[in-house]
Formats: C-alpha cells, sequence, structure tokens
C-alpha cells in the first residue's frame, strides 16, 4: 500500500500554523518570495581591471573626491582556487609544526596556572610551554605517520579573480564616471549590468 506524497509545506498553507517546534524554536515562513535576498538597486560597472590594487585605487580615489563610495563594489570574476605547495611534509617537520602549536596552547594554560600560583610562577609557564611543545610534537608526528602518505606536502590556499569590477549605483554611474574621467586611468571596458 502506497500513501500519497506529501506536497511540500508553503507559508499560510492550512495546517501551517500547527507545525511542531524543532530544535531552533518554532520554524517561521520564509521572508520574501523564497528565493533568497532581495536583489538590491541595479548597478553599473564602471570599469574593469586585471588586479585587485587597480580596483582598490579607483574607489579610493572615488571616497577621495566625496563620491558615496557605500554604493560601490568591487566583484571578482572568474574566480580560481589556487594551492601554493609549500614544501614536503615529512614526519620530523610535522613533529615540528605540531611541537610549535602546542608550544602556543601550554604557554596559555601555563599563563592560566602562573596566574593563581603564590610561588616560581615562571617555572610553571615555562612548564606548560616545554609540555605542551612535547606533546604537540607526539601529536604531530603520530597524525602525519597515520595519514598513510597520502598528503606529504605543505600547501597554502589562496581564491584568484581574473578580473576585478567596480560597480556603483545606476543612479550615481555618471558622477563616478566624471569623477574617473578627471584620473585618467583607463579601464578596460564599462558595461551594465
Amino acid at each position: 500500500m502506497t500513501r500519497p506524497s506529501a506536497s511540500p509545506w508553503r507559508p499560510n498553507m492550512p495546517g501551517s500554523d500547527n507545525l511542531p517546534s524543532g530544535p531552533g524554536g518554532r520554524p517561521a515562513a520564509p521572508s520574501g518570495d523564497g528565493h533568497g535576498p532581495r536583489a538590491g538597486p541595479p548597478t553599473v560597472t564602471i570599469g574593469s581591471y586585471p588586479d585587485y590594487p587597480s580596483a582598490q585605487r579607483v574607489v579610493d580615489y572615488l571616497a577621495d573626491n566625496r563620491f558615496p563610495v557605500e554604493r560601490t563594489a568591487i566583484v571578482g570574476t572568474n574566480l580560481t582556487l589556487v594551492e601554493t605547495v609549500m614544501g614536503r611534509m615529512t614526519t620530523g617537520r610535522a613533529a615540528l609544526v605540531g611541537a610549535g602549536t602546542g608550544a602556543w596552547f601550554g604557554l596559555f594554560i601555563g599563563l592560566l596556572f602562573g596566574i593563581f600560583t603564590v610561588g616560581n610562577w615562571v617555572a610553571v609557564i615555562v612548564a606548560g610551554l616545554v609540555i605542551g611543545a612535547i606533546w604537540g610534537a607526539v601529536f604531530g608526528a603520530m597524525a602525519h605517520a597515520m595519514s598513510g602518505g597520502r598528503r606529504d606536502f605543505t600547501s597554502a590556499s589562496s581564491l584568484r579573480a581574473s578580473e576585478y569590477a567596480v560597480t556603483v549605483e545606476a543612479d550615481v554611474a555618471e558622477q563616478a564616471r566624471q569623477l574617473l574621467g578627471r584620473m585618467h586611468l583607463t579601464p578596460t571596458g564599462a558595461t551594465a549590468r
């Protein structure tokens, strides 16, 4: 025996006021039309730049000339995640990194205990630092050894955009273009969106 599928919940539908409360409290109807936040006023792209410092310079110039910069945005397009490999990760290096992290935590704990120590508080702080470094090294080496060599390198991740567009609200776009005309910085394009 199959049961008919229930229709999805919608605001103001019969029985919607009888919904049980969940862990976050009583459920509420979504705001607006349920399609996300409102788009805001229409914007115009007044220039596109190859790097972030150029776009930042444009907004800074607008701010210096009393333009309402709270009505501007820098939009990075064609985002790319770049993971730069910093070096090889060995068990020794993992232990060293773990020792550094553990030393900071041990220093914190040593300072907490040192505050309430009547005697030699410096010894308590140093003991916390040393014990933290030792335990950090042990756990760092163990974690690396247990990874089975699946990630034997260190890296740093960053997001990069291929282009940075400076956008302003449509009703102040002409004022922004006039100011940029005095700046003598040529954007790669100016399109409306």
